[in-house]
C-alpha cells in the first residue's frame, strides 16, 4: 500500500487537540486569576537580624 505516508494516527492527533484546549482553558483560568488579585512586585526581605521590641 502506497497510502502509508498519508495515513494519520487518530489518537495522537486527539491527544493533541485535549492538550491545546487544556491548555488553552488554563491560561484563561490564569488571566482571570491575575485580574481578580494582580500581583504586586514582590517585597524584599530585609537583611539582618529583626528589631527587639
Amino acid at each position: 500500500m502506497s497510502d502509508d505516508e498519508k495515513l494519520v494516527d487518530l489518537s495522537a492527533e486527539r491527544a493533541k487537540r485535549v492538550h491545546d484546549l487544556n491548555d488553552k482553558r488554563l491560561n484563561e483560568v490564569r488571566q482571570a486569576f491575575e485580574q481578580a488579585m494582580p500581583l504586586g512586585k514582590a517585597r524584599k526581605k530585609s537583611k539582618g537580624k529583626p528589631k527587639k521590641r
